[in-house]
């Protein structure tokens, strides 16, 4: 990886707890793109695994990979 990945990390957590919501390749992909880095999908992936390793994420499908920012309430 590269040595900015911390910063797309960081630029990528920033998004997830503005917007919240779900989440998936080509939106990190935007967020990534829209705070001025130049994102590689395999590396994206890695960073949505990597908040999802930390709790900010929950991931909700498989294929196609979708992640959301807070647990499903199975009480509703």
């Amino acid at each position: 990886m590269s040595d900015h990945t911390p910063s797309r990390r960081a630029a990528l957590e920033a998004s997830v707890r503005k917007y919240r919501g779900f989440w998936d390749t080509q939106r990190a992909l935007s967020a990534l793109r829209d705070a001025g880095h130049d994102p590689q999908p395999k590396h994206t992936r890695q960073i949505l695994r990597d908040l999802a390793s930390g709790g900010l994420l929950v991931k909700v499908e498989d294929r196609p990979v979708r992640y959301r920012t807070e647990p499903m309430d199975p009480g509703l």
